[in-house]
């Protein structure tokens, strides 16, 4: 599939995000080697701690159905830049994907940055590499 029709499936998932406290909807689609894909969006929690980021929600969908071979992701937010995915969600990011996995950031405008993880987390703990 196409970037562009990635980025338009994350942005019309984001409306599955539950976000009742923040209003803070992000989605993000994770494309597997064999094809499949898996979308996710931020759930969030009253305890803000137990809240979970799309682009986690995405991968942890994609390994617990056994799959873990990966070719690309794009993180959609409402955002005047690109959305930037956190620290977490790069860690999680470095211990999936190779370093040189596309991630394509996209802004609430569809404005786009291209990066790999290795550029979003360039000394991740890692002991894959």
């Amino acid at each position: 599939m196409a970037t562009t029709n990635l980025i338009e499936l994350a942005v019309e998932n984001s409306r599955f995000a539950y976000v009742p406290y923040s209003h803070f909807p992000v989605s993000a689609v994770l494309v597997a080697k064999n094809g499949q894909i898996f979308t996710g969006v931020n759930i969030e929690n009253a305890s803000f701690g137990l809240t979970n980021c799309a682009e986690r929600t995405a991968i942890f969908k994609a390994v617990s159905e056994g799959v873990t071979a990966f070719s690309e992701l794009v993180v959609y937010g409402k955002t005047e830049k690109p959305i930037s995915p956190c620290g977490a969600c790069r860690q999680v990011m470095a211990e999936f994907f190779k370093q040189d996995l596309k991630v394509t950031l996209v802004a609430e405008d569809q404005s786009t940055v291209v990066m790999t993880v290795g550029e979003l987390l360039p000394y991740s703990f890692t002991d894959l590499d």
